[in-house]
C-alpha cells in the first residue's frame, strides 16, 4: 500500500500516519525526519542539505526528492509506505510519479485530510510547549495539571511563535495557495480521496481505516 497523506498543518495527518504505519506495517516517511536523520548521519545528501539549512534557506527539491527516493528504495518499503506531507507542489508530484514508475509501481491513494479552518487555528494556537523538555500541551484538549507549568519537569510552558494565531493564519494561506493545484492534480488522476479529519483521534482513525479497506 503506497499512500500520500496531504493536509494543512494541524489536521492530524502525522498522528494518523503513525497509527496506519503500526497497523499495516509500512513505514511513515516524513521529509523533516529524513532531513534530520541525513544531517545527523552526515550522508552525502545530508551534508548538502545542511549547507542550505545553516543559511536558513529552503532545501532544494532535488535534495529532498533524493532523500525520498533513497528511502522508498529501502527494503523496509517493499510492502509500501506513507508519505506524510510530501509532495507539496505539482513538480514534486510529477517527479514522484516518475520515480515510482521506474520501479514499476504507483501510488494507491492520496488521502486529503479536511477540517474547518477555524478548527485548525484552534488546534495550533492552543498548543503550549515546555521551554525545558519536549512535552507539548493544549489549553483545551491536553491541559497541564497546573496552568503554565509542565507536568513532567516543572518547566514554563510557552506559546511558540509558529503557534500564534496570526502566524498560523499566514501558514494556512501559504499552504492553501501552494497546495490547491496539487489537490487538483491528484483528483484528475483519480487518486484523491477526502477524509473528514474533525473529531477524536480514534474516530478519525476509524474513518481512515474504513476508507483504506474499501480502496
Amino acid at each position: 500500500m503506497r499512500l500520500v497523506f496531504l493536509g494543512a498543518p494541524g489536521v492530524g495527518k502525522g498522528t494518523q500516519a503513525e497509527m496506519v504505519s503500526a497497523k499495516y506495517g509500512i513505514p511513515k516517511i516524513s521529509t523533516g525526519d529524513l532531513l534530520r536523520a541525513a544531517v545527523a548521519q552526515k550522508t552525502p545528501l545530508g551534508l548538502e542539505a545542511k549547507q542550505f539549512m545553516d543559511r536558513g534557506d529552503l532545501v532544494p527539491d532535488k535534495v529532498v526528492i533524493g532523500l525520498v527516493e533513497e528511502k522508498t528504495n529501502a527494503a523496509e518499503c517493499a510492502k509500501g509506505f506513507i508519505l506524510d506531507g510530501f509532495p507539496r507542489t505539482v513538480p514534486q508530484a510529477d517527479t514522484l510519479t516518475g520515480m515510482l514508475a521506474k520501479k514499476g509501481v504507483s501510488l494507491d491513494r492520496v488521502v486529503y485530510f479536511v477540517i474547518p479552518r477555524e478548527e485548525v487555528i484552534s488546534r495550533l494556537s492552543g498548543r503550549r510547549s515546555c521551554s525545558n523538555c519536549p512535552a507539548v500541551y493544549h489549553v483545551e484538549f491536553v491541559p497541564p495539571k497546573q496552568e503554565g507549568v509542565c507536568d513532567d519537569c516543572g518547566g514554563t510552558l510557552i506559546q511558540r511563535s509558529d503557534d500564534q494565531k496570526e502566524t498560523v493564519e499566514s501558514r494556512l494561506n501559504v499552504y492553501e495557495e501552494q497546495t490547491s493545484p496539487l489537490i487538483q492534480y491528484y483528483r484528475e488522476k483519480n487518486l484523491l480521496v477526502e477524509l473528514n479529519g474533525s473529531g477524536a483521534v480514534e474516530d478519525v482513525q476509524g474513518r481512515l481505516v474504513a476508507l483504506l479497506s474499501a480502496s
